[in-house]
């Protein structure tokens, strides 16, 4: 089955905003521990947003591959460094995170090419 991670994250988008209507303490809540998580400090961005991508793919959470996937595409990410971050989740979490690593890679390629797509050259 192939995997549309642009449509999941966008589904997931709609429903997040929902969520913010519903439970606004709890989202802003997430959004800070989100920002504060991600600040560049020792690690810069790329490296957090690697570490996301492979603790999702340990999830089993294809939000997760998505949203990642895109930032890391947005960051410049090679697929090379994307696979040698997939190669560590595989390697911690055996046959079912290969088989999200797979998918996680998928997901990096469609949020790749649209990056490639829309960089003027």
């Amino acid at each position: 089955m192939r995997k549309d991670y642009k449509s999941i994250i966008g589904d997931i988008g709609a429903y997040a905003g929902e969520l913010r209507k519903l439970i606004p303490e709890t989202m802003s809540g997430f959004a800070a521990m989100s920002k504060a998580a991600t600040q560049p400090k020792v690690l810069d961005e790329k490296t957090k947003e690697m570490i996301a991508l492979a603790l999702g793919v340990a999830a089993h959470c294809d939000g997760c591959l998505g949203f990642h996937a895109r930032t890391l595409a947005r960051l410049g990410a090679s697929r090379e460094e994307i696979a040698e971050t997939l190669g560590m989740a595989i390697y911690m979490g055996g046959g079912p995170s290969l088989m999200y690593a797979a998918d996680a890679l998928r997901s990096f390629d469609q949020f790749a090419q649209t990056q490639t797509q829309s960089t003027p050259s």
